[in-house]
């Protein structure tokens, strides 16, 4: 089973506007709203690859129940902490001549709530997969990810990891099976900006030996590289196509790794050909990436061995 945490999910406002001017109204073209949330567009792509998931994390007030309602209309498992007060955030993401985004505040999440989320958590079994992603409401102390690791070290669970540098780092210690961070983010992580190939496997290096097992980098348009647990390296390019949402396309990434490792066993040439297929299904794709446009994509993915 493979399990998805989304602390701070929200409820996405996407709306299309031909062409925004600031200080004037705008028309819009089109809307549409989605459960959002790092942690839900994973399991969202799990599910639509036939893989067996269930969402955790916090919902809220009218708009966690929207968000409900709409997961339910997707026939995806979940099991979410309703908190008490306040509301589950709206996020309005834009489209005109370039991609906006106005994310909001979460709610206030209290300890018996924290204390409600890891007797869920403490329910996972040895073998189970648990993916860590996104943000955190402000009223969490930063080292929660920190602390739900701790709640499965008794376990062989393979806990996957997709968060910026303040989240991920004291994690690095347990020897979590995946991080994915991109190549903006990698680079936050060591205070540098990363310009060259030789930096990117530098970097992605000093990333496994801090204790991370396998390391997937994406290169957005340019694809993804792999370093594996027994030192594999690999390379992979993204097939061509056009952008029409860029929104969960590293999310599905995370997704297609964990399909293509359970599908093969853990052949990681071929996780990571489905990794970055599944990632570009949701780039082209108004929605996210179905198994259908993955199986288009996949036979246009090069991986190689470095």
């Amino acid at each position: 089973m493979i399990y998805t945490i989304t602390l701070n999910p929200s409820l996405d406002y996407n709306i299309s506007v031909d062409s925004f001017n600031t200080g004037q109204i705008n028309i819009i073209d089109s809307l549409y709203l989605l459960p959002g949330g790092k942690g839900i567009n994973v399991a969202k792509v799990l599910n639509n690859l036939q893989q067996p998931v269930e969402a955790l994390g916090f919902l809220a007030g009218f708009t966690g129940r929207e968000i409900l309602s709409l997961l339910e209309k997707e026939n995806l498992k979940f099991n979410f902490v309703e908190l008490e007060n306040g509301i589950t955030r709206i996020n309005i993401k834009l489209k005109s001549s370039k991609e906006t985004e106005i994310n909001g505040q979460g709610p206030e999440v209290t300890k018996n709530d924290i204390t409600k989320l890891m007797t869920n958590i403490r329910k996972i079994e040895n073998g189970d997969f648990l993916v860590l992603s996104g943000s955190i409401p402000y009223s969490c102390h930063e080292n929660i990810y920190e602390t739900i690791i701790q709640n499965t070290v008794d376990k062989d669970i393979k806990i996957v990891i997709d968060a910026r540098k303040e989240l991920l780092k004291d994690c690095l210690k347990y020897r979590p099976f995946l991080v994915k961070p991109n190549i903006d983010e990698l680079g936050e992580m060591f205070n540098v900006k990363i310009t060259s190939n030789d930096d990117l496997w530098k970097y992605s290096l000093k990333v496994k030996e801090l204790g991370a097992r396998n390391v997937l980098v994406s290169l957005s348009k340019d694809g993804a590289l792999l370093l594996g647990e027994n030192d594999e390296h690999y390379l992979a390019t993204a097939p061509q196509g056009k952008l029409i949402n860029s929104v969960g396309a590293g999310d599905s990434m995370v997704a297609g790794f964990i399909s293509g490792y359970i599908e093969s066993n853990g052949d990681l040439a071929y996780t990571l050909k489905k990794a970055v297929a599944t990632g570009s299904a949701s780039a082209f794709s108004k929605g996210l990436a179905t198994q259908a446009k993955v199986d288009q994509l996949i036979k246009k993915v090069t991986v190689s061995k470095k």
